[in-house]
């Protein structure tokens, strides 16, 4: 099966926005063995979506389209698709009923656009859209296919996962079985040079995608085929000898996050653990409360970005800080220990060093960041050497800090 994707939006072609979507989409459905020919961006201008339509699908078996469906008046996607197939719009009650209810159960009111956003091109397949008021929609076309969806990407990836995938599985008669190693700390180099004679026996129905984000790696696995627990058996395979070769940088698996596992390991042995930030400013915190229930186990977090609170609430000695400086492993160690003592916790992780754009030193460039995990007896350190850009510097020191806070928990309870 040929496909095609357009994605409709003048902040898309004026660089206000960046096409994610397509991306997405082109990454999806390669997996369930769709061939994609070609990917469009095209205006919010009626004429030009049905000319790109036109065009693209009579190159392709199927097009996704994403974007310009909602309440305003710019939204005119369906407009458009309707011109294009010679048919007419009806008003669509039970997307109206949903829509009502959604906002009655929120306490707004509706406005007029929301009624007009149930009006619907006639022989329209209704698609779910279990995130947003906007339904995707599916149209046959002599022998084509059209599928439409918002181009909110939560929204569209939940029509995507929920709706059009398995209508695609059906349709082909494949089962698709996907499996999500999740790694942490190493480079997507690193992880493919390790693995490589692994992958190098993969069957060819089975393939793998590196998913690379700052100092974390997906390794995704996909298998198609119409012998599902044969299917099965060859994922849980090669996923076991995955995980037994990367088992240092490995934390968990499909939907799952470090701040996650480390809700799991704590609930699991009891412990109460806090925070002591400088750099990263309180987003080891702010990832670790990012969970359900991580009120059981932490505790709190102490931000001295500043020596004065390292010095008054930590207690780092004022000796550290003026002979090794606020970015140094004493520091960072003393930290920890304030963090324990005042915190009163069982374990805390702590972080100091220099973000940037600005502060840094030829012994302490701009990306050198400290890091502690551990409890009274026992501390692990790690030095970070990262880049210049202050954003990426502290989600990368967040990224090591969940990392070494998991694995001292791990090896020490």
């Amino acid at each position: 099966m040929k496909a095609g994707i357009i994605t409709i939006g003048d902040e898309i072609l004026i660089g206000q926005v960046v096409d994610t979507n397509a991306a997405w989409l082109g990454q999806i459905l390669s997996e369930t063995g769709i061939e994609i020919r070609k990917i469009c961006t095209v205006s919010d201008r009626h004429e030009d979506i049905v000319l790109v339509l036109a065009q693209i699908l009579n190159e392709t078996d199927i097009v996704f389209i994403t974007g310009g469906l909602g309440p305003t008046r710019d939204d005119i996607t369906k407009k458009a698709i309707a011109d294009f197939l010679g048919v007419e719009m009806f008003f669509h009650e039970e997307t109206f009923e949903k829509i009502t209810k959604m906002f009655e159960r929120r306490g707004i009111p509706m406005s007029t656009s929301h009624h007009d956003q149930c009006l619907m091109p006639h022989g329209v397949k209704i698609l779910n859209n279990s995130m947003g008021t906007a339904p995707g929609m599916l149209f046959y076309h002599k022998d084509k296919t059209i599928i439409s969806m918002p181009g909110v990407p939560y929204e569209m990836k939940a029509i995507m996962t929920e709706e059009v995938i398995p209508w695609l599985s059906a349709l082909s008669g494949n089962t698709i079985i996907h499996k999500t190693i999740l790694t942490s700390c190493a480079g997507e180099t690193i992880i493919e040079d390790k693995i490589s004679d692994i992958v190098a026996d993969f069957p060819e129905y089975l393939k793998i995608a590196y998913l690379p984000a700052l100092a974390q790696v997906r390794l995704r696995l996909s298998a198609s085929g119409d012998q599902t627990e044969s299917i099965q058996k060859t994922v849980d395979h090669y996923t076991a000898a995955l995980s037994e070769r990367l088992s240092d940088i490995i934390y968990g698996y499909d939907d799952s996050s470090l701040e996650k596992e480390i809700y799991s390991i704590c609930k699991e042995k009891g412990l109460k653990i806090g925070t002591a930030e400088s750099c990263t400013g309180g987003s080891v915190a702010s990832r670790i409360v990012s969970v359900a229930g991580s009120s059981a186990y932490y505790i709190g977090s102490v931000v001295s970005y500043s020596n004065e609170v390292k010095r008054n609430i930590l207690k780092v000695k004022s000796s550290t800080l003026e002979h090794q400086g606020a970015v140094s492993e004493q520091t960072v160690i003393e930290m920890v220990d304030g963090a324990l003592h005042t915190l009163e916790v069982d374990v805390a992780v702590a972080t100091t060093g220099v973000a940037g754009p600005d502060g840094g030193s030829p012994e302490k460039p701009i990306g050198t960041i400290w890091i502690c995990a551990g409890n009274t007896d026992i501390k692990i350190t790690y030095l970070l050497r990262a880049g210049k850009d202050r954003g990426k510097n502290i989600e990368i020191a967040t990224v090591y800090a969940l990392t070494m806070l998991r694995k001292f928990i791990k090896e020490n309870y």
